[in-house]
């Protein structure tokens, strides 16, 4: 977001969006994807690959729709992953929206200075889902988890090969 112009390069006009951030998709939380897939896809989604983000310790699945929004189906891997105590008490809950910036530090700062409190609960990463784009997890007080995708692309060297 630049101070110099009211639209970021995103092309968000950010007279009515302080916050400088685009909707891209639901995080859906599964023991195991099977049901999931077999819901999303009766409804006219469709699967993308399937891939395994180490740095998450989680399965990833992105399916998308031409009239709805775009769903992540998480699942676990093999050891512990962040997903595990919400999958505890349920066999699969929306757990967080993502939402894409160009400058995640001034998004986290328009949130604040518009009164509410933001907690980031995981450092920035690069994603395996998202072509090496890097990924953060901030908790908001009162709204709940939101993921930011790093609009801008990762230096060839920070990114996983």
């Amino acid at each position: 977001m630049s101070s110099i112009s009211n639209v970021s390069t995103l092309g968000i006009d950010l007279a009515t969006n302080r916050f400088g951030i685009t909707f891209h998709h639901f995080g859906l939380a599964v023991r195991s994807p099977g049901r999931a897939f077999l819901f999303l896809k009766a409804l006219g989604y469709r699967e993308g690959p399937t891939e395994y983000d180490p740095l998450q310790a989680v399965n990833l699945a992105m399916l998308d729709h031409p009239d709805m929004p775009d769903v992540e189906v998480i699942w676990p891997g093999d050891g512990p992953s962040p997903i595990g105590a919400l999958l505890k008490r349920s066999d699969a809950l929306v757990y967080h929206l993502c939402y894409v910036t160009d400058d995640a530090a001034l998004t986290v700062s328009a949130i604040e200075a518009a009164g509410l409190s933001v907690m980031q609960v995981a450092e920035p990463k690069p994603a395996i889902l998202f072509g090496g784009l890097y990924v953060s997890f901030h908790y908001v007080e009162g709204y709940g988890l939101i993921e930011l995708i790093h609009a801008a692309p990762a230096a060839t060297s920070d990114v996983m090969s």
